[in-house]
C-alpha cells in the first residue's frame, strides 16, 4: 500500500474499501485452492484436467465478482443518495470498486485453481498451496489490481 500512498492521499475514500477488496479476492482463492486440492486427493482431476478445472474456476470467478460487484455498487450508490458519503465522484469510485471486485476474485479463482496443478507438476504436494498461502499472494497482487482499476477510472478526476 506505501506504493500507492500519493493515490490514497487524493483519494483517501479508496481506503475505504480495500478489506472489501483484498478480503474477496483472498477467500475466492482460497476456497478455488480448497476445492482443487480436494478433488486432486480423490483422483477427480488430474493434471491433464488442468484446462477444465480453470475454465470451470473463471466462470465462477465472474458469476460471483459480478454478484459481489453488483451488491458493492448498490451499497456505494445507497449511501450517496442517503448520506453524500463518497462527493462529487461517486459513481466512478463505484464503478472502481465493482470492477475491481470483479478482477480480483477473477484473480483469485485462477490463482486459487492453478497453484495447485503447479505443484503437483512441480512434484510438491499440492496442499502446500494452502488457504494461507494463497490468500496472501492474492490479497497483494489484488490491492495492484485494486490501485491499477483505480488510476485508470479515476484519472483525471480524483487522481
Amino acid at each position: 500500500m506505501g506504493y500507492y500512498e500519493a493515490e490514497i492521499a487524493r483519494a483517501v475514500v479508496l481506503a475505504l474499501f480495500v478489506p472489501l477488496i483484498i478480503s474477496s479476492g483472498g477467500n475466492s482463492g482460497s476456497q478455488a485452492s480448497t476445492l482443487v486440492i480436494r478433488a486432486m486427493a480423490l483422483r477427480e482431476v488430474r493434471l491433464r484436467d488442468w484446462w477444465r478445472v480453470i475454465r470451470r474456476e473463471l466462470a465462477t470467478g465472474l458469476t460471483l465478482g459480478s454478484i459481489l460487484a453488483a451488491i458493492g455498487l448498490g451499497r456505494i450508490l445507497l449511501w450517496q443518495i442517503l448520506f453524500q458519503s463518497y462527493g462529487d465522484h461517486y459513481f466512478l469510485v463505484a464503478l472502481t470498486v465493482a470492477l475491481s471486485l470483479i478482477g480480483v476474485i477473477m484473480w483469485g479463482t485462477i490463482a486459487g485453481s492453478t497453484l495447485p496443478f503447479i505443484l503437483r507438476m512441480l512434484g510438491f504436494d499440492p496442499a502446500s498451496a494452502s488457504a494461507p498461502f494463497v490468500a496472501t499472494l492474492v490479497d497483494v497482487t489484488g490491492l495492484i489490481i485494486y490501485f491499477t482499476v483505480a488510476e485508470m477510472v479515476l484519472r483525471g478526476t480524483l487522481l
